[in-house]
């Protein structure tokens, strides 16, 4: 995949987060590219697949789309942390090295460099939260205490998943993978969260307050620093 495609899909992972189709000014706003240029490229990225782009009304990420999409987005906000928290270059700089680094970032070392980091959840300019990995574990407990030197071994994940904090009322999804060490684990645990349970939304507060879910029959209020950890496979 070429550095270009990679740039489009993951400004469109940024630009669709609310769940809304991005427009063509949006997407030439954000790469600070011509309109027409950005229209061309939208049209090879349907022809690949990547996209669902009609002329005028904006256009989406596919499946296939969402995870290269995503994939993209977790290598360029793990290594703004690494350059930001390991390196303390200031936040003026840290996106544009990182767009620099991220295209020739292997899943190994994205791998190593999530474990250095210690998992971490958000970047540091923003405050985005950082994607789930793809690979086949169901918990960060699962991917340290894996052994082996060829990730090919332990597989990628069948779906996307999304953060429980990125949900909107009445959206819901199985949590399939869980963020965060041992004691993060127990927590969830205590409450019932654990890869395979089926959850809902009933409410979101505003300003990343609390979001509410329907929890095998239970309600429970996740703050966003539990919330932002969880992730599921969408309904």
């Amino acid at each position: 995949m070429s550095t270009s495609t990679e740039e489009y899909l993951e400004a469109l992972y940024t630009l669709t987060q609310n769940n809304t189709a991005a427009g063509t000014t949006d997407i030439s706003k954000h790469l600070n590219i011509a309109p027409a240029s950005v229209s061309e490229m939208l049209k090879k990225l349907a022809e690949n697949g990547y996209v669902d782009y009609t002329p005028r009304q904006g256009v989406t990420l596919t499946p296939k789309g969402f995870e290269q999409a995503q994939k993209m987005a977790r290598k360029h906000r793990l290594l703004e942390r690494f350059l930001h928290d390991v390196l303390h270059i200031g936040n003026d700089k840290v996106h544009k090295e990182a767009c620099a680094m991220e295209h020739s970032l292997s899943d190994e070392t994205e791998r190593a460099l999530c474990q250095t980091l210690k998992a971490p959840d958000k970047c540091p300019d923003d405050q985005k939260i950082i994607p789930a990995c793809n690979f086949g574990f169901s918990d960060c407990g699962e991917c340290q205490q894996w052994g082996g030197d060829n990730l090919d071994e332990v597989g990628k994940r069948k779906t996307n998943v999304v953060s429980i904090s990125t949900l909107k009322e009445k959206q819901g999804g199985t949590v399939a993978f869980i963020r965060g060490d041992g004691k993060v684990l127990r927590r969830l645990l205590d409450m019932g969260l654990t890869p395979g349970t089926k959850i809902s939304v009933n409410r979101v507060a505003p300003l990343k307050g609390p979001v509410e879910i329907s929890v095998r029959g239970s309600k429970l209020a996740l703050g966003d620093e539990i919330a932002c950890n969880v992730f599921v496979e969408r309904k």
